[in-house]
């Protein structure tokens, strides 16, 4: 059994006795330094020093005798029989159990943080942080074993717990994070610093092994089109960089709001809005354009040259205020940001490279929790060929693939296994049974892809993948992603296609309920779906999708494929529908 899969007990107690292993080990070699004759001329020299009179004539004398013994020593004495000193994984494991951070190597890293407030909470749901404080730093730093030491500039802003850190004005601050770094090289831990905000310079002269420019990508589960209860706001809104930075004329006049760009609120305010006038220039700009796009909304540049000329934004925010993101534009603005810009992705980019301790996982792991497992029983050849295609082709690859055992050998399979695609087989029952022929019979179940919820279950128990796809036929390239991105948004636990149970229609025009968009209902939380993703441990319990609401699991209805308009080209559209200097639409 895996050490991760163990009871905190028994790590514990496998610990204890690796650790009376290694006293016993210290007890010997204590011993046999006592014996040795380097520390017995050693004493000797001392006392004949301390004692010049009748120690200084025996000196002679007492070092010919140890010349004399230290040829025919018993080196067998000074052997002790003790068990094998335990490994550096174990005592790693050791310091996060009594830590309490048991596990925390096994899905997530674990980090000394030292972050602003909107990094922390980007990087939260990917990392498991330990937070530094200046008062505190050595005791936590001393008290925990992390895999990596995350620092954001942001962190030096005027009134947060680091403030001005870098700066001499502030060297206790700058003292305390010094020797966290110093102490984090010396365990060979990895430390890192966004460059996100303006800081002292000397914070970056501190020590870091990589200075990231720029911030921790988008956060999904914050910024996102998927909102349960959507509040009423301004089809226009304006993102101020600073609160000093004044509203343009023309966009009062409009009924414009404005929102400050550290507003805690600033997601709801772009969800609520079709139309996003951020800054041209300046660190924000980049940021604030991701984030708007991600939120379904679109996005116009206002440079400060634009404050006395403002007949770009006179024409171009009634526009696109008037027609609103389509469904095929948000949707690839979405799934772009969602492979390209999010925190994880993010994260795993930053990672990469470094030199971790031995015995800490990858870093890759902040891209953990969107490893998928396609579920799958083809038919036959036709059907497996079509599985393969549509895997190969996906903008995201799956980490593995389940299927019967009776369909390993298809030239489908085959193809995957030689694409670098892990593939799993799982028996349902004996072959060739009238049960495998007729693919179930269960009654009153609702069943997906021919098969019912105690086949997928079955499947299920052989993925190692956090999610899971049901795959009940051939997938568009970017349906995959979707369904991912749907579920990284909304935290839900099954996402899928609407089977138009009653009262689950989009709202009335004009009323603000569940997503109410003039682009339609893309992500909606409902209470019944036809399953496509799905958590992997909720497929194992094997129950009946109709069941899953009244259990208590998050349903998200996801829209359908458009067609055109879901590559890179319809992106490339849209990012492109404002320009970056005039505001003018193009």
């Amino acid at each position: 059994m895996k050490r991760r899969e163990q009871s905190q007990t028994e790590q514990l107690r496998q610990a204890l006795a690796e650790r009376e292993a290694q006293l016993q080990e210290a007890r010997a070699r204590l011993a046999a330094l006592e014996d040795s004759t380097s520390l017995q001329v050693g004493r000797a020299l001392t006392s004949a020093a301390k004692k010049r009179g009748r120690s200084l004539v025996r000196l002679p004398r007492d070092l010919y005798r140890l010349w004399r013994r230290s040829g025919d020593t018993n080196h067998t004495e000074r052997r002790r029989t003790t068990e094998p000193v335990r490994s550096f994984e174990a005592e790693r494991q050791e310091s996060r159990l009594l830590s309490g951070l048991a596990g925390g190597g096994a899905d997530l890293l674990v980090a000394a943080t030292v972050l602003g407030p909107a990094v922390q909470a980007a990087v939260d749901p990917y990392i498991r942080a330990v937070p530094l404080r200046p008062h505190d730093a050595q005791i936590v730093m001393d008290g925990s074993d992390v895999d990596l030491v995350l620092v954001s500039a942001s962190a030096a802003s005027p009134g947060s717990l680091w403030a001005h850190v870098g700066d001499p004005a502030a060297a206790d601050r700058t003292r305390a994070l010094r020797w966290v770094l110093e102490s984090a090289a010396a365990r060979g831990v990895p430390a890192v610093l966004l460059d996100d905000a303006v800081a002292p310079p000397a914070l970056r002269e501190l020590g870091f092994d990589r200075i990231h420019q720029g911030d921790a990508g988008v956060p999904l589960h914050l910024f996102n089109p998927v909102a349960a209860e959507l509040a009423e706001g301004p089809e226009a809104v304006f993102v101020r960089d600073t609160p000093e930075t004044p509203v343009p004329g023309i966009l009062t006049e409009l009924g414009a709001g404005a929102v400050d760009a550290d507003a805690a609120h600033l997601a709801e305010a772009l969800r609520a809005a079709n139309v996003a006038v951020v800054p041209a220039t300046g660190p924000r700009s980049a940021p604030l354009r991701r984030r708007a796009l991600a939120c379904g909304t679109r996005v116009v540049t206002h440079g400060p040259a634009e404050v006395a000329d403002t007949e770009g934004l006179a024409v171009t925010v009634p526009r696109l205020r008037a027609a609103g993101p389509a469904p095929a534009e948000q949707r690839s603005m979405l799934r772009q940001i969602f492979l390209e810009e999010a925190t994880p992705v993010r994260l795993a980019g930053i990672l990469d490279g470094l030199e971790f301790p031995p015995g800490t996982p990858g870093p890759e792991l902040p891209l953990r929790g969107r490893a998928v497992a396609v579920l799958a029983d083809p038919a036959g050849e036709a059907e497996a060929d079509e599985l393969a295609e549509s895997l190969l082709s996906s903008l995201l690859r799956p980490a593995e693939v389940v299927v019967p055992d009776t369909a390993a050998r298809l030239p489908g399979l085959q193809r995957l296994r030689a694409e670098g695609v892990t593939v799993r087989t799982a028996r349902f029952s004996a072959p060739d049974t009238p049960e495998e022929l007729t693919r179930g019979t269960d009654r009153g179940a609702v069943r997906v892809g021919g098969l019912g919820p105690d086949r997928w279950a079955v499947l299920a128990e052989r993925a190692t993948s956090p999610w899971a796809h049901l795959w009940t036929g051939p997938l568009g390239p970017g349906r995959l992603a979707d369904l991912v991105c749907a579920a990284e948004c909304s935290d839900a636990d099954a996402v899928g296609a609407s089977d138009g149970a009653p009262g689950e229609q989009a709202a009335a025009p004009g009323s603000r309920g569940f997503f109410d968009r003039p682009t339609g209902a893309q992500y909606v939380f409902v209470s019944s779906v036809v399953p496509e993703l799905a958590r992997t441990a909720l497929l194992r319990r094997g129950w009946d999708p109709a069941e899953w609401n009244r259990r208590g699991t998050r349903l998200l209805a996801l829209g359908p494929d458009h067609g055109p308009g879901t590559g890179s080209g319809a992106e490339d559209s849209a990012r492109g529908a404002a320009d970056a200097s005039t505001g003018a639409v193009g």
